[in-house]
């Protein structure tokens, strides 16, 4: 029971945290329109005619690559809940707590996913503002998917944070883990079957690429199927594992804390 307390409360903390931050919330609109308008108009008015799935637009193609890039670019960020807890001293606090780092890590996690969670579907609303249009069913599909990509994300996030002694070098390995794994996973163009040799192993080693055709599948569904990488399951069941090893490492990450 003193487990499932802590963990509850941390997960309450992450998300009244979140919930509190108008200004995040507000601007978590911003990135997602400018990607679908500026983006997903220009480039798509240069594809025009010359689109391997021409019964859609490219705004459809590339929105639920738009949602796990929101997905994405939140859950590292919220790794530095980390760095801020351990220069408040809240860190020090909850680490003599009574409860085992499993527990500490998984309330973080789960709170940031949360967090993350309510981002990506700020996206859905966008999306239909623009007429791009989606079934609900396909909504409430991409929702337990959401959850499943965002908890290896955060995962890394957080540990990744466990490591860094400043807000100033998460910021740059942030940086610098997310481009790559955003490129290279098919959210804005497919990176399987290009001919590329190394773009296609680059983008089959990504874990998000799985978590981005498993949310074209859904949200988009028949017409994307002549381009899925995987069958539904596949994706989920890789997605999956990715969790499952980032959880083992955040909570080694956490155990080595002091």
């Amino acid at each position: 029971m003193t487990e499932l307390r802590g963990l509850y409360t941390l997960w309450l903390r992450e998300v009244k945290r979140y919930l509190r931050d108008r200004t995040r919330i507000v601007s978590s609109f911003v990135q997602p329109f400018l990607w679908l308008v500026v983006f997903g108009s220009g480039i798509g008015a240069a594809l025009r005619g010359g689109s391997q799935l021409p019964e859609l637009s490219f705004q459809q193609l590339i929105f639920p690559g738009i949602v796990a890039q929101t997905l994405l670019f939140t859950s590292m960020f919220m790794g530095i809940s980390v760095i801020w807890d351990r220069e408040f001293g809240f860190l020090k606090e909850i680490l003599v707590a009574p409860i085992s780092r499993f527990s500490l890590f998984l309330g973080k996690m789960f709170g940031d996913s949360t967090d993350a969670i309510v981002q990506g579907i700020l996206v859905f609303p966008i999306a239909l503002a623009l007429g791009i249009s989606f079934s609900f069913t396909s909504f409430l599909i991409a929702l337990p998917i959401m959850l499943l990509i965002t908890i290896g994300l955060v995962s890394v996030g957080l540990v990744i944070a466990s490591f860094m002694g400043s807000l100033e070098s998460f910021g740059a390995i942030q940086s610098f883990i997310n481009l790559p794994l955003f490129f290279l996973s098919g959210a804005l163009f497919p990176v399987v079957g290009t001919g590329i040799t190394w773009l296609e192993v680059a983008a089959r080693v990504n874990p998000l690429t799985y978590g981005v055709d498993a949310l074209k599948s859904v949200i988009l569904g028949a017409p994307y199927a002549p381009l899925q990488i995987l069958p539904l399951w596949g994706d989920i069941a890789i997605v999956g594992v990715f969790d499952l090893i980032m959880i083992g490492i955040g909570t080694w990450a956490f155990s080595r804390m002091k």
